[in-house]
């Protein structure tokens, strides 16, 4: 009987390693990513049954990724495993496709109940954060974001790049877009929201969950 097929994304590698010996005894593990842009190609790439995944990743985010696969109908289901016990996160994972949200100190103890409980269609929550979650029966991504919503998602990646403190030139690489574009776009969205400068944006970000502080 063939065991079901991970992909992890997570750019800790103590994390990685602690899965790995986790979940090999009942798991095949196809391949350990770092990063969003990573876990996207990944995932077309290999096809896993369940995608681990961190939230706050470099490239991409989690919950980015997690909208480009899902407007690439993947069909992995996708559990995070974050640091983050706050119910707008979990809210916005669930909003956005996910099929569980576990934290990385209940893993030992939680995670391959999870991975389980996916695989067979239903979808899993971390006890702790269950009762909060109830709060967000109604418009749960819209309070969380706010203008957020009106960014395309080609827009979402470029926020989040220049948030992390890369250059226009990197930007544009990492996007396969040209410096001008890049440029662009960044003044674009900060006329949007209403920004002035590059500190806006990163508090914007951070104050959106677009990026974490660490």
């Amino acid at each position: 009987m063939n065991r079901p097929r991970i992909l992890i994304a997570d750019d800790h590698r103590i994390v990685t390693e602690g899965l790995r010996s986790l979940l090999e005894p009942e798991f095949e593990l196809v391949e350990i990513v770092g990063d969003g842009a990573e876990m996207v190609e990944a995932a077309k790439r290999l096809a896993p049954d369940v995608i681990l995944a961190d939230i706050t990743m470099p490239q991409l985010n989690g919950l980015e990724a997690l909208e480009q696969l899902g407007r690439a109908n993947c069909r992995a289901k996708v559990i995070f495993l974050t640091m983050h016990k706050d119910a707008t996160y979990a809210a916005r994972a669930l909003h956005a496709g996910a099929s569980g949200y576990v934290l990385k100190h209940s893993a030992s103890s939680e995670l391959v109940t999870a991975i389980r409980e996916c695989l067979s269609g239903k979808t899993y929550v971390t006890p702790a954060l269950a009762e909060s979650l109830k709060e967000w029966t109604a418009s749960r991504l819209g309070n969380a974001a706010g203008g957020v919503s009106d960014l395309t998602p080609r827009q979402r990646e470029v926020i989040q790049l220049f948030a992390e403190g890369r250059s226009a030139k990197e930007v544009a690489k990492a996007l396969h877009i040209s410096t001008r574009t890049a440029e662009n776009h960044k003044a674009r969205i900060m006329k949007l929201l209403g920004l002035s400068t590059t500190a806006d944006l990163v508090q914007y970000c951070l104050r959106h969950k677009l990026i974490g502080p660490e």
